[in-house]
């Protein structure tokens, strides 16, 4: 059985369905007490991925377990190893978790540390493992969804700086595959989009995809800063302002590792706006 956390959200919410496609035995897991819509034979489980005891019912028996750090979980919680720990008494022998581009990056931001943590705790575990670093998601782009909607307008700072966005359902597909196939135990795949794209090319794309013109207003990063500051905490905005305005060169660095793994191109930008067209009508 393959437990997958997250369920409910942008990567979940596509890995439980590829599995279950696969034929896979699939436990997923969510802090919701009911979850809707999963697949035939798909079984759900509230527990919380910060809380090792109530995950325990959810592993028993599994072999395989996708570990996604979602909200506060990334910012604090119990060790990384009491998870791992009730995860090898269950009898999981193989790990996948989601990480960040960043830990390779910047490896001293404090917005990432907890991931770090847990980083070292699957290499350390003596189980299979294999450790996602995407870069930033193409989804990031639903900010944009009430201006696209009401005024047909993108508000982003740094419109010409371009980074390779990734579809999360790529990161749910190659999880998938580390997930059930040999050969990525150890591995550490970076996973970025196929090409390098700025946030004026994205309300460009956009604007095709409507039939309408979407018109892109560039933000100062003070402006940017202050709009961040309503949901995001402060310590982290000054350092993703500096990701995605003052990029280094690894971050705008094209991966190949998604064609690697599921032998097929990685989606552009325009893949994911055509697939979540609705929401920005």
């Amino acid at each position: 059985m393959i437990v997958a956390t997250g369920a409910t959200g942008n990567i979940g919410r596509t890995l439980v369905p590829l599995l279950a496609e696969a034929g896979e035995e699939v436990m997923a897991v969510s802090r919701r007490p009911q979850l809707t819509g999963l697949p035939a034979g798909v079984r759900h489980a509230q527990a919380d991925v910060g809380n090792s005891a109530s995950m325990r019912p959810a592993l028993e028996d599994a072999g395989a377990l996708f570990i996604l750090l979602g909200g506060e979980l990334n910012g604090q919680g119990e060790s990384p190893d009491a998870l791992l720990d009730v995860a090898k008494e269950a009898g999981v022998n193989r790990v996948v978790l989601l990480s960040s581009q960043i830990n390779s990056t910047r490896p001293e931001a404090l917005s990432h540390t907890r991931l770090r943590e847990f980083e070292a705790a699957v290499r350390a575990s003596g189980l299979d493992f294999t450790i996602l670093r995407p870069g930033g998601f193409a989804s990031n782009a639903f900010a944009w969804a009430e201006s696209v909607r009401t005024k047909r307008t993108v508000f982003a700072p740094f419109g010409d700086v371009a980074l390779p966005a990734i579809d999360p359902a790529d990161i749910a597909a190659v999880a998938a595959a580390a997930l059930r196939e040999d050969g990525h135990a150890g591995r550490t795949y970076e996973l970025t989009g196929p090409e390098a794209v700025s946030p004026r090319q994205q309300a460009a794309v956009l604007s095709e995809a409507l039939g309408e013109e979407v018109t892109f207003v560039e933000l100062s990063r003070e402006d940017a800063h202050t709009h961040m500051a309503q949901f995001m905490p402060e310590e982290v905005i000054d350092g993703t302002l500096d990701l995605l305005g003052v990029p280094l060169p690894a971050e705008q660095k094209i991966s190949s590792d998604v064609e690697n793994v599921l032998r097929r191109p990685a989606s552009p930008f325009g893949k994911w706006v055509a697939r979540n067209l609705p929401t920005f009508r």
